[in-house]
């Protein structure tokens, strides 16, 4: 079963933005997958395992960007 988070960010001016976005993300444990669509001002992150919502936006923080988890 793979679980997912979505989280709309802000910041993103280009699609590289959604790039640099998903390749810190995808360097934490137990994150599978991470897709920014800058059009939707979205992260949608896949997880193998349980990862603190806070750990992800830190990550996205990292990048250069803001995040709140959505509902």
């Amino acid at each position: 079963m793979t679980l997912r988070l979505e989280f709309a960010v802000t910041g993103m001016h280009c699609n590289s933005c959604g790039l640099l976005i998903d390749d810190e993300v995808e360097e934490l444990p137990g994150v599978t997958a991470s897709t920014t669509d800058l059009r939707t001002e979205r992260t949608v992150v896949e997880l193998e395992r349980p990862v603190p919502a806070q750990e992800i936006v830190a990550a996205i923080a990292t990048a250069g960007y803001t995040a709140t988890l959505t509902a």
